[in-house]
């Protein structure tokens, strides 16, 4: 009688021990959102390197400029002309909120967008912001080969492109400055220096 009884509690014990196994809570692993805004100078490799990082993190990759392009389907040049800089700014604003609420996301942003209204305050709420850092001569060398697709800097010899970039890093610096990161963006010129970095910004972002 004595063996029966232990039997059975033992069949109950263990019976209890997989019921409280097969109810016990799962372990569940949050994914933060992610949402990254990369800004800089142009020529500081924001779509090279966004582009890159995104796909490395599975994330969409969004320049704001093509963005806007695909939106009103016309030219940014197109655009400045049409609606003048402060109705371009505007509209470029727009469409910052817009982008800026979509989720897992790499958005690289204007060379001017940090630099009017609320923008930097706005990304940095939203989000991660990164500032690509790329000296002067990096930026020349970049631009230098590239006047033809960019109309601002057609015509110009070297020495006016040299300086035309330092003036105009002197005067938004204030603005990328106010990034939460600040990342070297001079070592973009090849597939295994694009790779580097992309490691590189990981660690920075904890990603």
């Amino acid at each position: 009688m004595w063996q029966r009884y232990k039997y059975f509690l033992f069949l109950a014990l263990r019976i209890a021990e997989l019921l409280i196994f097969v109810h016990k809570p799962q372990a569940v692993t949050v994914i933060d959102m992610i949402r990254i805004f990369l800004t800089g100078y142009m020529g500081a490799g924001k779509t090279t390197l966004g582009k890159a990082f995104a796909r490395e993190l599975g994330l969409t990759f969004i320049d704001l400029d093509w963005y806007i392009e695909e939106r009103f389907h016309r030219s940014i040049s197109d655009l400045f002309h049409e609606r003048g800089e402060d109705g371009f700014r505007q509209l470029e604003r727009n469409m910052l909120h817009e982008a800026g609420e979509f989720e897992d996301v790499v958005i690289s942003t204007g060379g001017g967008t940090p630099c009017f209204f609320d923008n930097m305050e706005y990304m940095n709420r939203q989000g991660q912001t990164v500032f690509l850092d790329v000296p002067v001569e990096v930026l020349f060398r970049r631009l230098r080969v590239a006047t033809q697709q960019r109309p601002i800097l057609q015509g110009k010899t070297d020495e006016e492109l040299r300086i035309f970039i330092e003036r105009a890093l002197d005067g938004r610096r204030s603005f990328y400055g106010q990034a939460r990161y600040r990342f070297d963006g001079s070592r973009l010129e090849d597939r295994h220096q694009i790779a580097e970095s992309v490691s590189s910004l990981r660690r920075l972002l904890e990603l």
